[in-house]
């Protein structure tokens, strides 16, 4: 069985998505593409039908599933629309631009009795966090204590202002604390500097733990993102990124990716894979499910409401409910 993957969004990231999906994805194949800008569509759809309204290529009988890598403003409404449709989606983060949009979601799934839904929160497929996890699971350095992010990006880009810092980039180690350690989150401290980059976030976790998170979005240097996790008895750390050493005019280095791309290439495609492997055996796999989604955002919204508060913001968490448990 081939799965017919319809994508929606031909930009940076629908790139991405349909080179893995020709090249790396072996059950499934690229069958539709959809974009605001045909011309884009057509650049990435090879052989795959072009379609001019998302809606016609999510009810379509030629397509099996969705990716979903349009604006972000988009996604609430494709993502309810793939719902109805009864076919699986798998949509980058965000899930929704607000909790309430991403509650509908999960009031939709919940209403079938039946998980449709996976968010692209990568990281979760990401082999050092693999690691990272199954030697926590396997309490190889005891009790946690403390899980270290960094966060760092080049240049923030023309349209990250303001709150973005938390909606659009924090929401990575939301959904990373939330995973990897098995917990939810009860409180945060943020600290901004007087030009709004970069921020120190501190969150006391439900197990007792606690995280660090320095965010810094016009770091200068290159993309980084590295975690450490403190035990009891010591500590865990992601691999530094893979890079050749060079050696040359008295001088020795290694390439520093200027985005989020190459530096999780292999998560994409492995994020991928699974999600594509459970559509074809139906035995779940670990990425997130649009509850995760609805909660990174509701506790994105949250914080973004009080950054500038310089004291202890307590988040109210609902319960979960039966279908994600």
């Amino acid at each position: 069985m081939s799965v017919a993957v319809g994508l929606i969004g031909a930009g940076v990231m629908g790139k991405e998505h349909g080179r893995i999906l020709s090249l790396h994805t072996p059950k499934a194949h690229l069958a539709g593409v959809c974009d605001y800008d045909p011309e884009k569509a057509r650049s990435i759809a090879g052989n795959a039908r072009v379609y001019s309204d998302p809606l016609d290529l999510i009810n379509s009988g030629d397509i099996d599933a969705i990716l979903i890598a349009s604006p972000d403003s988009t996604h609430a409404e494709l993502v309810l629309a793939c719902v109805e449709a009864g076919k699986p989606v798998l949509c980058e983060k965000p899930l929704a631009m607000t909790a309430v949009q991403a509650h509908e979601i999960v009031e939709a799934e919940c209403l079938k009795n039946r998980i449709f839904v996976q968010v692209g929160y990568m990281r979760r497929f990401d082999p050092g966090y693999e690691e990272l996890k199954r030697l926590f699971e396997a309490n190889a350095i005891g009790k946690p204590e403390i899980l270290h992010n960094f966060h760092r990006n080049p240049v923030a880009p023309d349209w990250m202002t303001g709150d973005m810092l938390i909606t659009n980039a924090f929401v990575h180690e939301i959904d990373v604390m939330r995973w990897l350690m098995g917990t939810e989150l009860e409180a945060v401290r943020i600290t901004v500097a007087e030009k709004g980059d970069p921020m120190m976030i501190v969150t006391r976790l439900a197990n007792g733990a606690m995280s660090s998170t320095e965010l810094f979005m016009n770091c200068k240097f290159g993309y980084q993102v590295h975690a450490e996790l403190v035990g009891e008895e010591g500590t865990i750390s992601l691999p530094e990124f893979s890079a050749p050493l060079v050696n040359k005019s008295y001088h020795r280095g290694a390439h520093v990716p200027r985005n989020w791309v190459p530096r999780f290439a292999a998560a994409y495609q492995a994020q991928t894979r699974s999600w594509i492997n459970s559509i074809v055996t139906g035995v779940p796999n670990h990425g997130a499910s649009a509850w995760d989604g609805y909660i990174t955002t509701l506790i994105a919204e949250q914080l973004a409401t009080k950054v500038s508060i310089d004291s202890t913001i307590e988040l109210a968490i609902p319960s979960r409910p039966l279908l994600y448990r």
